[in-house]
């Protein structure tokens, strides 16, 4: 009973653990995207958008005081209405729809009269069913080759599927999201968050080294590793992009290629 008790304490401990983690990583992220020392590119957002930087968009109007209900990374009326008053105040061409201007504004703007500062919010992702395989271990080749084929193939079968901050069904996927489910199709349990991930297998010193079948990692609304894909040879990987759902990219991309971190190389 008191080993049970510990357990249950340890797991608990582990899970705030967790939340206050990436709640620092939105923090960091929010950040990274009104800086312009850093930031690459500003994402143009609207109705429809969903992800990690509609979630800075609405943590960031909360915080100034505009009313966007719930910060869900989904960029819906709420979120347009917001976006429209907050243009509407600085005297930008209301449309609804955040591009640089409206980024730019937002990154100087002050809080309204009177705004209360928002209590902490962090988004919660889904609870997943218990594994039914145990987790694979961190820093060694985790994929078996004769596996590589069907990982692929299962991945490619869902090119279309939606991106959804924390999702994890074919229904829609977030980045990390979308990998746990392809593997656990195969009979491999990784594990969920992208930065978890990023502890599998070996790290590869060149691009040259990665094999179908490896992981490839990116730096997006945070530093560190906040993106991940598959790759599938000749310089592409597949992934689950917050803009397109999942898709077929390319290492070189001007998007990704700055945003790349490194490669994992998983296939043994």
């Amino acid at each position: 009973m008191k080993h049970r008790i510990r357990t249950a304490l340890k797991a608990k401990i582990k899970q705030k653990a967790k939340k206050k983690i990436l709640g620092a990583g939105l923090a960091l992220g929010l950040g990274l995207l009104f800086s312009s020392a850093t930031a690459l590119a500003s994402p143009t957002l609207k109705t429809g958008s969903s992800g990690q930087e509609v979630i800075i968009l609405q943590q960031k109007l909360a915080e100034i005081g505009y009313a966007v209900g719930s910060v869900d990374g989904v960029y819906g009326n709420d979120t347009e209405r917001a976006v429209a008053s907050f243009q509407r105040d600085q005297k930008i061409r209301i449309t609804g729809i955040v591009n640089n201007a409206t980024w730019r504004a937002l990154k100087k703007a002050k809080p309204l009269p009177g705004a209360k500062k928002p209590a902490p919010t962090t988004p919660r992702l889904p609870s997943t069913k218990k594994p039914t395989t145990p987790l694979v271990p961190n820093g060694t080749p985790i994929l078996p080759k004769a596996k590589t084929s069907a990982i692929i193939s299962t991945a490619k079968k869902y090119i279309g599927t939606p991106y959804k901050f924390g999702g994890t069904t074919p229904k829609a996927f977030d980045c990390s999201g979308y990998l746990q489910y392809v593997f656990a199709e195969q009979g491999i349990n990784i594990p969920r968050l992208a930065d978890e991930q990023y502890r599998l297998g070996l790290r590869t010193k060149t691009q040259k080294e990665l094999v179908p079948g490896d992981l490839v990692f990116f730096t997006t609304y945070e530093p560190g590793p906040s993106h991940c894909g598959i790759y599938l040879g000749d310089g592409n990987f597949i992934h689950a992009s917050t803009s397109k759902g999942v898709r077929i990219d390319s290492l070189s991309n001007s998007y990704w290629a700055p945003r790349y971190i490194g490669g994992k190389h998983i296939v043994k």
